[in-house]
């Protein structure tokens, strides 16, 4: 379908845009036509003069307020707020494996930083009466696996229940909010975690792979998610042919998640 120019006039924000799905996300909006900001703490791994790049570290409180004040400096509003930074770097090994700061950085990035960034820039979106915001949780926020990452999963089920409550909120003040809730994607960094379960098991990538979905339970469609299929949902869900959708949840996982 030509959504080339359907976001025409637009301006994006995805956060944690620089690779992965996030950055799939910012060159999907960008091709429907917006101006698309992307922030996270590194550089692009590909350099895309097209897209807007702000160094932030969005777990901090002073890197959020940064991006809104660059933003709204720079282009006087924000019409669309991909919240999609994420990040689980806490050790495996259950609770008592787990620290206050192994739980307050996850939850600082995951959980706080999209409530700051939606702070900063809902106001102007209420005053025009237009605005979109979408917050990329996980299936763990309803499937966690307590043995490897119990405040990842603890903080997007806290985003999950965060985002509805939003929703009713904003929504009838013009401005929609949904949940996106991926389950495994094929990112680069998941391939390099692959090739290391792989060198440590001494088994193949492919190997590894299947270990991986058994731990998950099992991905019915036989393999995780490309970074692209999670970014045309959210083309579509940003854009006008969404217009009545509004305080719902959307879940990506090839069938991951065993209940409706």
């Amino acid at each position: 379908m030509d959504y080339q120019n359907e976001l025409s006039g637009k301006v994006a924000l995805v956060t944690g845009g620089t690779k992965g799905a996030g950055r799939a996300i910012a060159e999907r909006l960008l091709q429907a036509g917006a101006t698309v900001i992307i922030a996270a703490r590194n550089a692009p791994e590909k350099e895309n003069s097209k897209l807007h790049f702000i160094p932030s570290d969005l777990s901090k409180a002073e890197g959020t307020q940064k991006v809104v004040s660059e933003v709204l400096s720079a282009y006087g509003r924000l019409d669309i707020l991909v919240n999609n930074l994420g990040s689980s770097t806490t050790p495996a090994g259950g609770f008592t494996a787990l620290s206050d700061e192994d739980w307050e950085s996850t939850l600082q990035a995951n959980l706080l930083a999209p409530v700051r960034l939606d702070r900063g820039f809902l106001p102007q979106m209420i005053d025009r009466k237009n605005g979109v915001i979408i917050h990329i949780a996980s299936i763990q926020g309803i499937l966690p696996l307590y043995d490897s990452t119990l405040p990842y999963a603890a903080a997007k089920a806290g985003l999950r229940n965060y985002s509805k409550s939003l929703s009713n909120e904003v929504s009838p003040k013009g401005v929609r909010v949904l949940t996106v809730s991926p389950g495994w994607i094929n990112t680069g960094a998941s391939k390099a975690w692959l090739a290391e379960i792989a060198r440590n098991a001494n088994s193949t990538v492919e190997e590894a792979q299947q270990g991986v979905m058994q731990a998950l339970g099992g991905i019915p469609y036989g393999r995780p998610a490309e970074p692209e299929e999670v970014a045309e949902l959210v083309g579509f869900l940003v854009s006008p042919r969404a217009s009545y959708l509004s305080g719902t949840e959307y879940v990506i996982d090839g069938g991951t998640v065993p209940t409706i």
